[in-house]
Protein backbone atom coordinates (compact mmCIF):
# COMPACT_ATOMS: atom_id res chain seq x y z
CA UNK A 1 0.00 0.00 0.00
CA UNK A 2 1.54 3.38 -0.92
CA UNK A 3 2.34 5.81 1.85
CA UNK A 4 -0.46 8.33 2.24
CA UNK A 5 1.61 11.06 3.89
CA UNK A 6 -0.73 11.16 6.91
CA UNK A 7 0.37 10.03 10.41
CA UNK A 8 -1.12 6.85 11.83
CA UNK A 9 -3.80 7.34 14.46
CA UNK A 10 -2.81 6.32 17.97
CA UNK A 11 -4.67 3.17 19.09
CA UNK A 12 -7.45 3.74 21.60
CA UNK A 13 -6.69 2.08 24.93
CA UNK A 14 -9.63 0.77 26.95
CA UNK A 15 -8.94 -1.22 30.12
CA UNK A 16 -11.17 -3.78 31.73
CA UNK A 17 -11.36 -3.92 35.51
CA UNK A 18 -8.82 -6.74 35.85
CA UNK A 19 -6.25 -4.97 33.64
CA UNK A 20 -6.63 -1.66 35.47
CA UNK A 21 -6.30 -3.36 38.85
CA UNK A 22 -3.16 -5.22 37.73
CA UNK A 23 -1.53 -2.09 36.29
CA UNK A 24 -2.27 -0.05 39.42
CA UNK A 25 -0.89 -2.83 41.64
CA UNK A 26 2.28 -2.95 39.55
CA UNK A 27 2.68 0.82 39.82
CA UNK A 28 2.34 0.73 43.62
CA UNK A 29 4.89 -2.08 43.93
CA UNK A 30 8.20 -0.91 45.44
CA UNK A 31 10.10 -3.57 43.54
CA UNK A 32 8.90 -2.49 40.10
CA UNK A 33 11.73 -1.54 37.75
CA UNK A 34 11.74 2.09 36.64
CA UNK A 35 11.44 1.17 32.96
CA UNK A 36 8.38 -1.00 33.67
CA UNK A 37 6.83 1.78 35.80
CA UNK A 38 7.17 4.12 32.80
CA UNK A 39 5.42 1.62 30.52
CA UNK A 40 2.56 1.15 33.00
CA UNK A 41 2.16 4.93 33.40
CA UNK A 42 2.04 5.35 29.60
CA UNK A 43 -0.80 2.83 29.33
CA UNK A 44 -2.78 4.35 32.21
CA UNK A 45 -2.51 7.83 30.72
CA UNK A 46 -3.41 6.50 27.26
CA UNK A 47 -6.51 4.93 28.80
CA UNK A 48 -7.52 8.43 29.93
CA UNK A 49 -7.56 9.49 26.28
CA UNK A 50 -4.45 11.69 26.44
CA UNK A 51 -2.55 12.13 23.15
CA UNK A 52 0.98 10.78 22.80
CA UNK A 53 2.59 14.21 22.99
CA UNK A 54 0.85 15.08 26.27
CA UNK A 55 1.81 11.70 27.77
CA UNK A 56 5.45 12.20 26.81
CA UNK A 57 5.56 15.67 28.32
CA UNK A 58 3.91 14.53 31.55
CA UNK A 59 6.23 11.54 32.01
CA UNK A 60 9.40 13.15 30.60
CA UNK A 61 9.93 10.61 27.85
CA UNK A 62 10.06 10.79 24.05
CA UNK A 63 7.00 10.49 21.84
CA UNK A 64 8.43 7.38 20.04
CA UNK A 65 8.66 5.68 23.45
CA UNK A 66 4.99 6.45 24.12
CA UNK A 67 4.02 5.18 20.64
CA UNK A 68 6.02 1.96 21.15
CA UNK A 69 4.46 0.88 24.46
CA UNK A 70 0.99 2.15 23.63
CA UNK A 71 1.09 0.07 20.47
CA UNK A 72 2.47 -3.03 22.17
CA UNK A 73 -0.22 -2.91 24.84
CA UNK A 74 -2.95 -2.43 22.22
CA UNK A 75 -1.67 -5.53 20.41
CA UNK A 76 -0.55 -7.87 23.23
CA UNK A 77 -2.22 -6.32 26.35
CA UNK A 78 -0.33 -6.85 29.66
CA UNK A 79 2.13 -9.31 28.15
CA UNK A 80 3.18 -6.64 25.65
CA UNK A 81 4.73 -4.54 28.43
CA UNK A 82 7.33 -7.17 29.30
CA UNK A 83 10.82 -6.94 27.83
CA UNK A 84 11.28 -9.33 24.93
CA UNK A 85 14.53 -10.93 23.80
CA UNK A 86 15.94 -9.11 20.79
CA UNK A 87 15.74 -11.09 17.53
CA UNK A 88 18.56 -11.37 15.01
CA UNK A 89 22.10 -12.64 15.03
CA UNK A 90 24.27 -12.45 18.16
CA UNK A 91 26.23 -9.32 18.93
CA UNK A 92 29.26 -9.06 16.72
CA UNK A 93 31.65 -7.19 18.98
CA UNK A 94 33.16 -8.39 22.21
CA UNK A 95 32.08 -6.82 25.46
CA UNK A 96 35.51 -5.22 25.90
CA UNK A 97 35.17 -3.37 22.56
CA UNK A 98 31.66 -2.24 23.46
CA UNK A 99 32.87 -0.97 26.83
CA UNK A 100 35.71 0.90 25.11
CA UNK A 101 33.27 2.66 22.77
CA UNK A 102 31.01 3.58 25.71
CA UNK A 103 34.00 4.90 27.70
CA UNK A 104 35.21 6.97 24.74
CA UNK A 105 31.74 8.43 24.28
CA UNK A 106 31.72 9.66 27.87
CA UNK A 107 34.93 11.67 27.31
CA UNK A 108 34.92 14.86 25.26
CA UNK A 109 36.83 14.65 21.97
CA UNK A 110 39.75 16.98 21.39
CA UNK A 111 38.61 20.27 19.90
CA UNK A 112 34.88 19.53 20.20
CA UNK A 113 32.17 19.40 22.84
CA UNK A 114 30.79 15.95 21.98
CA UNK A 115 31.17 12.98 19.65
CA UNK A 116 29.26 12.32 16.45
CA UNK A 117 28.70 8.73 15.32
CA UNK A 118 30.96 9.18 12.29
CA UNK A 119 33.80 10.83 14.20
CA UNK A 120 33.77 8.19 16.94
CA UNK A 121 33.49 5.39 14.36
CA UNK A 122 36.71 6.59 12.70
CA UNK A 123 38.40 6.90 16.09
CA UNK A 124 37.41 3.37 17.16
CA UNK A 125 37.77 1.65 13.78
CA UNK A 126 34.13 0.52 13.51
CA UNK A 127 31.16 1.52 11.39
CA UNK A 128 28.96 4.47 12.35
CA UNK A 129 25.99 2.04 12.45
CA UNK A 130 27.81 0.06 15.15
CA UNK A 131 28.40 3.20 17.21
CA UNK A 132 24.75 4.16 16.83
CA UNK A 133 23.60 0.68 17.89
CA UNK A 134 25.82 0.73 20.99
CA UNK A 135 24.67 4.23 21.92
CA UNK A 136 21.04 3.14 21.61
CA UNK A 137 21.61 0.05 23.74
CA UNK A 138 23.28 2.10 26.51
CA UNK A 139 20.99 5.11 26.35
CA UNK A 140 23.74 7.47 25.15
CA UNK A 141 22.76 10.63 23.26
CA UNK A 142 25.81 12.94 23.04
CA UNK A 143 24.02 15.26 20.61
CA UNK A 144 21.31 16.07 23.14
CA UNK A 145 21.44 18.23 26.24
CA UNK A 146 19.00 19.79 28.65
CA UNK A 147 19.16 22.24 31.50
CA UNK A 148 18.58 21.45 35.15
CA UNK A 149 18.38 23.25 38.45
CA UNK A 150 18.78 21.70 41.87
CA UNK A 151 16.40 22.88 44.56
CA UNK A 152 18.18 24.58 47.44
CA UNK A 153 15.10 24.39 49.65
CA UNK A 154 16.25 23.43 53.18
CA UNK A 155 12.95 21.52 53.59
CA UNK A 156 13.29 19.73 50.25
CA UNK A 157 12.84 16.17 51.54
CA UNK A 158 9.95 17.10 53.81
CA UNK A 159 8.09 18.91 51.02
CA UNK A 160 8.64 16.22 48.39
CA UNK A 161 7.36 13.51 50.74
CA UNK A 162 4.39 15.70 51.68
CA UNK A 163 3.32 16.47 48.08
CA UNK A 164 3.83 12.92 46.80
CA UNK A 165 1.89 11.64 49.80
CA UNK A 166 -1.07 13.82 48.85
CA UNK A 167 -1.02 12.34 45.33
CA UNK A 168 -0.47 8.67 46.19
CA UNK A 169 -2.16 8.46 49.62
CA UNK A 170 -4.60 11.40 49.93
CA UNK A 171 -6.31 12.03 53.30
CA UNK A 172 -9.65 10.27 53.70
CA UNK A 173 -12.82 12.35 53.32
CA UNK A 174 -10.80 15.38 52.22
CA UNK A 175 -10.26 17.24 48.94
CA UNK A 176 -6.80 17.75 47.44
CA UNK A 177 -6.55 20.66 45.00
CA UNK A 178 -3.55 21.64 42.88
CA UNK A 179 -3.73 25.44 42.62
CA UNK A 180 -1.83 28.03 40.59
CA UNK A 181 -2.19 31.01 38.25
CA UNK A 182 -1.53 31.22 34.54
CA UNK A 183 -0.66 34.87 34.21
CA UNK A 184 -0.56 37.31 31.31
CA UNK A 185 -2.43 35.13 28.80
CA UNK A 186 -2.33 37.23 25.65
CA UNK A 187 -5.19 37.79 23.21
CA UNK A 188 -3.17 37.57 20.00
CA UNK A 189 -4.61 38.24 16.56
CA UNK A 190 -2.56 37.04 13.60
CA UNK A 191 -2.03 39.62 10.85
CA UNK A 192 -3.24 37.22 8.14
CA UNK A 193 -5.81 34.41 8.03
CA UNK A 194 -4.77 30.91 9.07
CA UNK A 195 -3.82 28.53 6.26
CA UNK A 196 -5.46 25.27 7.40
CA UNK A 197 -4.18 21.71 7.47
CA UNK A 198 -4.40 19.76 4.22
CA UNK A 199 -3.08 16.55 2.66
CA UNK A 200 0.69 16.90 2.51
CA UNK A 201 0.52 20.40 4.04
CA UNK A 202 0.85 21.37 7.71
CA UNK A 203 -1.18 24.18 9.24
CA UNK A 204 0.45 27.62 8.79
CA UNK A 205 0.07 31.04 10.31
CA UNK A 206 2.00 34.28 10.27
CA UNK A 207 4.73 34.87 12.84
CA UNK A 208 3.57 38.43 13.55
CA UNK A 209 0.42 39.42 15.41
CA UNK A 210 -1.47 42.22 17.12
CA UNK A 211 -1.93 42.28 20.90
CA UNK A 212 -5.39 42.94 22.31
CA UNK A 213 -4.71 42.72 26.02
CA UNK A 214 -4.11 40.02 28.63
CA UNK A 215 -5.96 38.14 31.35
CA UNK A 216 -4.89 36.01 34.33
CA UNK A 217 -6.43 32.63 35.06
CA UNK A 218 -6.63 31.23 38.59
CA UNK A 219 -7.30 27.48 38.55
CA UNK A 220 -7.61 24.57 40.98
CA UNK A 221 -7.43 20.94 39.83
CA UNK A 222 -9.24 18.41 42.03
CA UNK A 223 -6.62 15.66 42.12
CA UNK A 224 -9.03 12.77 42.72
CA UNK A 225 -11.47 13.57 39.90
CA UNK A 226 -9.64 15.85 37.45
CA UNK A 227 -12.33 18.54 37.77
CA UNK A 228 -10.99 22.09 37.39
CA UNK A 229 -12.33 25.22 39.11
CA UNK A 230 -11.24 28.49 37.49
CA UNK A 231 -11.67 32.24 37.71
CA UNK A 232 -10.47 35.07 35.47
CA UNK A 233 -8.83 38.20 36.83
CA UNK A 234 -7.41 41.33 35.18
CA UNK A 235 -4.57 41.52 37.73
CA UNK A 236 -2.25 39.24 39.66
CA UNK A 237 -2.00 40.23 43.33
CA UNK A 238 -2.77 38.72 46.72
CA UNK A 239 -6.20 40.38 46.58
CA UNK A 240 -7.15 38.36 43.50
CA UNK A 241 -5.79 35.17 45.08
CA UNK A 242 -7.93 35.82 48.15
CA UNK A 243 -10.98 36.25 45.92
CA UNK A 244 -10.25 32.86 44.37
CA UNK A 245 -9.90 31.28 47.82
CA UNK A 246 -13.25 32.75 48.85
CA UNK A 247 -14.81 31.32 45.70
CA UNK A 248 -13.44 27.88 46.55
CA UNK A 249 -14.69 28.21 50.13
CA UNK A 250 -18.22 28.87 48.86
CA UNK A 251 -18.13 26.25 46.09
CA UNK A 252 -16.65 23.27 47.96
CA UNK A 253 -18.71 21.23 50.48
CA UNK A 254 -18.54 23.00 53.85
CA UNK A 255 -17.91 19.82 55.84
CA UNK A 256 -14.79 18.75 53.94
CA UNK A 257 -11.17 19.50 54.75
CA UNK A 258 -9.32 21.04 51.79
CA UNK A 259 -5.62 20.58 51.04
CA UNK A 260 -4.14 23.06 48.54
CA UNK A 261 -0.88 22.35 46.69
CA UNK A 262 0.82 25.67 45.88
CA UNK A 263 4.16 27.00 44.67
CA UNK A 264 6.21 29.52 46.63
CA UNK A 265 4.93 32.71 44.99
CA UNK A 266 4.86 35.64 47.42
CA UNK A 267 1.16 36.10 46.64
CA UNK A 268 0.41 32.75 48.30
CA UNK A 269 2.27 33.72 51.50
CA UNK A 270 1.04 37.29 51.92
CA UNK A 271 0.12 38.26 55.53
CA UNK A 272 -3.53 38.82 54.53
CA UNK A 273 -3.62 35.35 53.01
CA UNK A 274 -2.11 33.93 56.22
CA UNK A 275 -4.81 35.66 58.27
CA UNK A 276 -7.51 34.23 55.98
CA UNK A 277 -6.11 30.74 56.56
CA UNK A 278 -6.38 31.16 60.33
CA UNK A 279 -10.05 32.14 59.96
CA UNK A 280 -10.69 29.10 57.72
CA UNK A 281 -8.89 26.19 59.43
CA UNK A 282 -10.33 23.59 57.05
CA UNK A 283 -7.94 24.92 54.35
CA UNK A 284 -4.42 23.45 54.58
CA UNK A 285 -1.60 24.84 52.43
CA UNK A 286 1.17 22.55 51.11
CA UNK A 287 4.04 24.27 49.29
CA UNK A 288 6.16 22.60 46.62
CA UNK A 289 9.94 22.86 47.02
CA UNK A 290 11.57 25.92 45.50
CA UNK A 291 12.44 25.40 41.81
CA UNK A 292 10.02 22.43 41.71
CA UNK A 293 6.68 23.94 40.72
CA UNK A 294 6.44 21.09 38.17
CA UNK A 295 5.26 18.93 41.08
CA UNK A 296 1.98 20.86 41.01
CA UNK A 297 -0.41 18.89 38.77
CA UNK A 298 -2.30 22.02 37.67
CA UNK A 299 0.78 22.79 35.55
CA UNK A 300 -0.07 19.71 33.45
CA UNK A 301 -3.55 21.09 32.82
CA UNK A 302 -2.16 24.51 31.97
CA UNK A 303 0.11 22.78 29.44
CA UNK A 304 -2.87 21.06 27.80
CA UNK A 305 -4.77 24.35 27.69
CA UNK A 306 -1.80 26.02 26.02
CA UNK A 307 -1.25 23.25 23.46
CA UNK A 308 -4.85 22.47 22.58
CA UNK A 309 -6.53 25.89 22.69
CA UNK A 310 -4.19 28.86 23.06
CA UNK A 311 -1.05 28.20 21.00
CA UNK A 312 -2.89 28.21 17.65
CA UNK A 313 -5.71 30.51 18.71
CA UNK A 314 -6.56 33.75 16.98
CA UNK A 315 -8.31 36.19 19.32
CA UNK A 316 -9.63 39.65 18.48
CA UNK A 317 -10.27 40.65 22.09
CA UNK A 318 -9.77 39.58 25.69
CA UNK A 319 -13.46 38.67 25.82
CA UNK A 320 -13.03 36.27 22.89
CA UNK A 321 -9.97 34.77 24.61
CA UNK A 322 -11.88 34.26 27.87
CA UNK A 323 -14.76 32.65 25.97
CA UNK A 324 -12.36 30.19 24.32
CA UNK A 325 -10.78 29.25 27.67
CA UNK A 326 -14.21 28.81 29.27
CA UNK A 327 -15.31 26.57 26.41
CA UNK A 328 -12.15 24.43 26.85
CA UNK A 329 -12.74 24.29 30.62
CA UNK A 330 -16.36 23.16 30.23
CA UNK A 331 -15.45 20.45 27.74
CA UNK A 332 -12.68 19.25 30.03
CA UNK A 333 -14.99 19.06 33.07
CA UNK A 334 -17.63 17.18 31.10
CA UNK A 335 -15.14 14.32 30.63
CA UNK A 336 -12.68 14.98 33.46
CA UNK A 337 -10.27 12.24 34.53
CA UNK A 338 -7.47 12.48 37.10
CA UNK A 339 -3.83 12.52 36.14
CA UNK A 340 -1.81 9.48 37.22
CA UNK A 341 1.16 10.33 39.45
CA UNK A 342 3.89 7.75 38.76
CA UNK A 343 6.95 9.03 40.68
CA UNK A 344 7.65 8.05 44.28
CA UNK A 345 9.32 10.46 46.69
CA UNK A 346 12.45 8.29 46.61
CA UNK A 347 12.70 8.51 42.81
CA UNK A 348 12.30 12.29 42.85
CA UNK A 349 14.82 12.83 45.62
CA UNK A 350 17.36 10.58 43.89
CA UNK A 351 17.47 13.14 41.07
CA UNK A 352 16.71 16.30 43.03
CA UNK A 353 19.61 16.08 45.48
CA UNK A 354 23.02 16.71 43.83
CA UNK A 355 25.53 13.96 44.50
CA UNK A 356 29.06 14.87 45.64
CA UNK A 357 31.71 14.39 42.97
CA UNK A 358 34.10 12.95 45.54
CA UNK A 359 34.31 12.47 49.28
CA UNK A 360 36.30 15.70 49.59
CA UNK A 361 33.63 17.67 47.75
CA UNK A 362 36.05 18.80 44.99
Amino acid sequence: MPYSGMPRKAPIIQLDRAERTTLEEWLRSRGLAQEMALRVAIVLLAAQGLPNQAIGQQLGCSQPTVILWRGRFARDRLEGLRTRPRPGRPRRYEEARVNAIVAATLKKPEGATHWSTRRLAVQMGVSSATVQRIWRAHGLQPHRRKTFKYSRDPRLVEKVVDIVGLYLHPPEKALVLAVDEKTQIQALQRTAPLLPLGPGQIERHTHDYQRHGTVDLYAALQVASGQVYARFSPRHRHQEFLQFLRRLHITLPAAQQVHLILDNLATHKHPRVARWRKRHPRFHFHFTPTSASWMNQIEIWFGLLQQQRLARGNFHSVEELMHAITEFLNRWNDNAQPFIWAKTAEQILAKAIPKAISETGH
